[in-house]
């Protein structure tokens, strides 16, 4: 089991990246990745595909480790070597594909692997428990002993969502939650994200859709090509971001960067 978390006040610094790499063979997906995410916001992690993203959300996920750099967290420097890992730390991962059992209820979906008694299922407690976090999270679901086959793509997205809660994360990553949804669906889980901020958790937003970051981010991590290429806020232009994703921006990461390519001599 997790180790019971300690909340920490907004703005306190949980998660630290310096210069983290990842190479696979002669493929290197990351390199010299800084990251920081504090307590109480939303740091939102973009690019095209091939960036680097899945590469990064997994490495922290404990799925891959980094070939070199280190990771800090709570300010101490961690090895994240698997997924149990990561748990116990506290750094939770919902990936896209949700992981549901769609014949299961919405509590046997929260409590699947975490049961409270460790030889037999406390249906009470735990149904208690379920209600009384999915009403903290303001979560529209209509009956926690509903099935998930009948659930919408938002309350989908909820039910996986306050599972990754049960264990009192520090920092939960959210890999595309918005992707598929229609508009209600969308703002519904948006709102959940915001709610989950309030709650004093870091989270990681990956995401595709600019407009659902810029409701919800408070700095946007881009990457390009396995490299950092700026960190932005809501109040940069639409045209920035876009400029930074695909490579035509100039600013002080990618002047970084291309020094350090020169320096190297791995200038192609």
């Amino acid at each position: 089991m997790a180790q019971a978390a300690t909340r920490h006040a907004k703005g306190d610094l949980l998660l630290r990246l310096s210069d983290v790499s990842k190479q696979f063979g002669a493929v290197t997906a990351l390199s010299d990745i800084e990251l920081e995410v504090n307590a109480g916001e939303v740091v939102a992690l973009v690019g095209d595909n091939g960036a680097g993203k899945s590469t990064l959300v997994k490495v922290l996920a404990g799925v891959h480790q980094p070939t070199t750099g280190t990771i800090e967290y709570l300010g101490e420097k961690v090895t994240l070597d698997n997924p149990s890992k990561a748990l116990e730390l506290g750094i939770a991962t919902v990936f896209q594909d949700l992981a549901l059992c769609e014949n299961l209820d919405v509590v046997a979906n929260l409590f699947l692997g975490h049961e409270l008694a460790p030889w037999r299922l406390d249906e009470v407690q735990m149904e208690v428990r379920a209600w009384t976090l999915l009403q903290e999270l303001a979560a529209r679901i209509p009956s926690v002993r509903e099935p998930i086959a009948s659930l919408s793509g938002g309350q989908r997205q909820t039910v996986a969502i306050a599972r990754s809660l049960l264990l009192d994360p520090q920092i939960i990553m959210l890999d595309e939650p918005t992707a598929a949804l229609g508009v209600a669906q969308t703002a519904e889980v948006l709102n959940l994200i915001e709610r989950v901020r309030d709650r004093g958790h870091g989270v990681i937003l990956i995401s595709h859709n600019m407009e659902d970051v810029r409701a919800v981010a408070d700095r946007i991590v881009v990457l390009r090509l396995g490299r950092n290429n700026g960190v932005f806020t809501t109040a940069n232009t639409h045209e920035e971001l876009v400029a930074a994703i695909t490579g035509a921006s100039d600013n002080s990461v990618s002047r970084r960067t291309a020094r350090k390519l020169e320096a190297t001599g791995d200038v192609t």
